[in-house]
C-alpha cells in the first residue's frame, strides 16, 4: 500500500503535449502538396525541352532533379497532411484582414513580375521581401531594409557573378 502510494507521489503529472493539428492548417498543406505534384512533371517535361549544350551534366539536369524533388515533396507533403486532417480539429479563427493579406501578397508578386525587368533584380526582390514581410507582420525599422537590400544583392552576386546564371539588371546595373 505504501508502495502505490510512493509511485503516485514521485509520477509528476507532466502536461500532454497538443497533438492535435488545426484543420485549416492540414487542408491548406494538402492543397499546396497537390499543386507540387501538379508543378513537379510540368518542370520534368519543360525540362526535358531544354538544348542539350554537349556537356556532360547539360542546361536541363537541375530544372529536371528539382522538378522530381519538387513531386517527391509534394506527395509527401499531401499524404502527411490528409493523415492529419482525420484527426484535425477546428483551429483559431483567421487574424484579421487574412484575405486582404493574401491578396496583397498575390499583388505584390505581380507587381515584382511587372517592375523586374525595369529596375532589375535587386530593387525588385528587395521590395518584394519588404512588403511580404510587412504583409505577414514584421515590425517596422531600418533592419527590415537592410535585410531585404542585403539578401536581394547576395543572391544577385551568387546567381549572376558567381554561377553564371544572369538576372535582369536595372538601370544601375544591379
Amino acid at each position: 500500500m505504501t508502495t502505490g502510494m510512493n509511485e503516485q507521489a514521485t509520477a509528476a503529472a507532466e502536461p500532454e503535449p497538443d497533438l492535435s493539428c488545426d484543420r485549416r492548417t492540414a487542408l491548406s498543406s494538402a492543397i499546396f502538396g497537390g499543386l507540387m505534384v501538379v508543378a513537379g512533371p510540368v518542370m520534368i517535361v519543360d525540362a526535358r525541352r531544354l538544348p542539350g549544350d554537349g556537356s556532360a551534366m547539360g542546361p536541363a539536369v537541375m530544372p529536371f532533379a528539382l522538378g522530381v524533388l519538387l513531386a517527391l515533396t509534394g506527395f509527401w507533403l499531401m499524404w502527411r497532411s490528409l493523415r492529419d486532417l482525420r484527426s484535425a480539429v477546428r483551429g483559431h479563427p483567421l487574424r484579421s484582414h487574412a484575405a486582404l493579406r493574401v491578396g496583397g501578397l498575390a499583388a505584390a508578386l505581380v507587381a515584382f513580375a511587372a517592375v523586374l525587368p525595369f529596375i532589375g533584380y535587386v530593387a525588385a526582390s528587395a521590395a518584394l521581401f519588404v512588403v511580404t514581410a510587412l504583409l505577414l507582420g514584421a515590425p517596422h525599422g531600418w533592419r527590415l531594409y537592410a535585410g531585404g537590400w542585403a539578401l536581394a544583392a547576395l543572391a544577385f552576386l551568387t546567381f549572376d557573378r558567381l554561377i553564371g546564371l544572369t538576372l535582369p539588371t536595372g538601370p544601375w546595373g544591379f
